[in-house]
């Protein structure tokens, strides 16, 4: 049974995921981890979060999130910063330019979730899910 639901949650999550990514990709030029990251950036205080809370937020890897943020550098969407009472601490910063492509990207990735949930919704294998998930929430 618990093997039988994880199933339908992973078919559920990998056709939003695949349809979220491919949205902001082609209408915005963002991953969907980099589109993550911005999100979270732009509502923390002061637009910045230390390495490994960023890494944490959107389930990344230490490794993997410092690739991701050194691509937001590049693409002058966030800046690195030092923490003033630890200088090993390390944080990203989201720039104005980031915010600004955060916001134009926000209702793309809103109308794709929407539109891929409910076009889950009438898929027999995954619409008590999609019920459940918007019931809940």
């Amino acid at each position: 049974m618990d093997n039988e639901a994880w199933n339908r949650v992973v078919t559920l999550h990998g056709r939003v995921e695949q349809a979220l990514a491919k949205a902001l990709q082609r209408g915005h030029g963002l991953g969907l981890s980099e589109y993550r990251a911005l999100c979270n950036l732009a509502r923390a205080e002061d637009g910045e979060l230390r390495m490994q809370e960023l890494a944490d937020a959107i389930g990344l890897n230490q490794s993997s999130v410092s690739r991701l943020v050194a691509r937001l550098e590049d693409a002058g969407l966030t800046r690195r910063d030092l923490c003033p009472r630890d200088r090993r601490g390390v944080y990203t910063v989201i720039t104005e330019e980031g915010r600004a492509l955060q916001a134009k990207a926000a209702p793309t990735y809103d109308e794709v979730l929407t539109a891929t949930l409910d076009a889950a919704a009438s898929d027999p294998a995954v619409s008590a899910l999609v019920g459940a998930l918007r019931d809940r929430y």
